[in-house]
């Protein structure tokens, strides 16, 4: 085997292994975190952002009880805003 091909077997086996630890790093991330209703400021939800709106960066005000953000998990009942506590659920307003 040359040299050029042991450098390239060296490569492709570095390249795939570092896929595999991203693909399993961004799993990882997302089974951490949680919907958390009631804590977004408008314009700044990651989805559901209720009648009249489609979904990311579309709610209208502060704090609006049907669009969520994207929370480290376990901690959106923490959160506290001027009017409410963080939820798990959507809040009726």
């Amino acid at each position: 085997m040359s040299k050029m091909e042991t450098t390239m077997g060296i490569a492709a086996a570095v390249t795939c292994a570092l896929g595999i630890a991203t693909a399993a790093h961004a799993e990882d991330m997302s089974k951490k975190m949680e919907k958390c209703f009631g804590v977004a400021l408008a314009g700044q939800n990651d989805c559901a952002a209720g009648p009249g709106t489609t979904c990311a960066g579309t709610s209208t005000q502060d704090y609006q009880g049907n669009a969520w953000k994207l929370v480290p998990a376990g901690t959106c009942t923490e959160i506290k805003t001027p009017d409410h506590m963080g939820s798990l659920e959507a809040i009726e307003m």
